[in-house]
């Protein structure tokens, strides 16, 4: 199963646990779950539900009903509606205790952070952790990059290097606070970790060229988020 394949399958899973849905509505939500920029087509996901069928993971109520696509013509809509089976929720589970290197890159990473509200807090830690270790990883190649191209490239290229660099650097300094607001809550002191609000702060994730490319919803999981501080607003 190729990355992508399985950034979806993660994301239906965790929606569908949530409850049943039909085909037209859990597109609207999983659109708004990985971000506009990456909007699904039906072509993408009624291959990954039928997969998902025929491994035992979802169970299709009225699957006698025919579909027929919507289009602006017939105005149809698909009456089945998918749930979880119980091999579906375990492994929906599985996925969710995922800590390893997958978990850190841009795509899992924010689906995975979208269903933080029902995952194991030691989980969450070593996923933030990793997270972080790959994006400082990322930094220092950047750096070594922008020095390079202050040399060999005109003043837009490096600008956009530029504006990667900082959009890296933003996230990094979002992770060290949500990874010390875990500790503070691990260690039964209250508040965010900065010392600011606790308004949600939104997440962006850059592709490496400082491009933003989606977030997860700030208004999503039922956890306790530190908020942004002055010098950042």
């Amino acid at each position: 199963m190729g990355r992508r394949s399985g950034v979806l399958e993660f994301a239906v899973l965790g929606l569908l646990h949530d409850a049943p849905m039909h085909g037209y509505e859990l597109r609207k939500r999983l659109n708004i779950l990985l971000g506009a920029l990456r909007a699904l087509s039906y072509g993408t996901l009624y291959p990954c539900l039928k997969s998902l069928v025929a491994q035992g993971f979802l169970v299709e109520d009225n699957p006698d009903v025919e579909y027929v696509p919507a289009t602006a013509l017939n105005g149809k809509r698909s009456k089945i509606v998918y749930r979880l089976s119980p091999e579906g929720k375990q492994r929906f589970e599985e996925l969710l205790a995922d800590s390893g290197p997958e978990a850190w890159e841009d795509e899992r990473f924010g689906v995975h952070f979208a269903f933080f509200g029902q995952t194991d807090r030691a989980v969450r830690m070593r996923v933030l952790e990793g997270r972080r270790s790959r994006l400082e990883e990322r930094l220092e190649r950047m750096r070594g990059s922008l020095a390079r191209a202050r040399e060999r490239f005109d003043d837009y290229t490096v600008e956009l290097q530029r504006h990667g660099l900082e959009s890296v650097e933003r996230e990094v300094r979002w992770l060290n606070e949500l990874i010390e607001t875990e500790r503070a809550n691990r260690t039964g002191r209250t508040g965010p970790a900065t010392g600011g609000n606790t308004t949600a702060v939104p997440h962006t994730t850059s592709d490496g060229r400082g491009q933003e490319t989606g977030s997860p919803d700030p208004s999503g999981p039922p956890y306790d988020r530190p908020g942004r501080s002055a010098q950042e607003r």
